[in-house]
């Protein structure tokens, strides 16, 4: 039974897991090198590179103008007005709301001194608290 359950030991494998994960590594570069080369070399890599190349000039050309044609400036000074009528507007409404709030208050004032004299003028008549029921 001792022969049974002793294990013997496992004889080393020829090429261990690392190397062959090494060795499928390199093949699968030298492959993907291969591929790129021959895409490279293929008209359509050449065309789409070369469309590139003039997306790329007429961009740099584009932003060329832009910067001489001096947008950023006229961004700023554009900015600058709109900011000082912004703060003219506020100013005006800030007015407006004043004026506003005077001519409520006024209104307000002439309510109550309304409400005043009719309410001495019921008590001067006798009617008890400035209003009259008819039952």
């Amino acid at each position: 039974m001792e022969e049974e359950t002793k294990k013997q030991p496992e004889q080393p494998e020829k090429e261990g897991f690392l190397a062959r994960a090494k060795k499928l590594f390199k093949k699968a570069d030298k492959v993907i090198d291969e591929k790129v080369e021959q895409v490279k070399k293929s008209k359509a890599y050449e065309e789409v590179s070369e469309a590139m190349k003039k997306a790329e000039d007429y961009v740099e050309d584009k932003i060329e103008d832009i910067k001489k044609s001096g947008v950023k400036e006229k961004l700023n000074e554009f900015a600058d007005k709109a900011e000082s009528e912004a703060k003219e507007t506020y100013a005006k409404a800030k007015e407006l709301g004043k004026k506003v709030a005077g001519k409520t208050a006024e209104k307000l004032d002439d309510m109550a001194d309304n409400l005043r004299k009719k309410s001495q003028e019921g008590t001067e008549e006798g009617t008890g608290g400035g209003t009259t029921e008819k039952t």
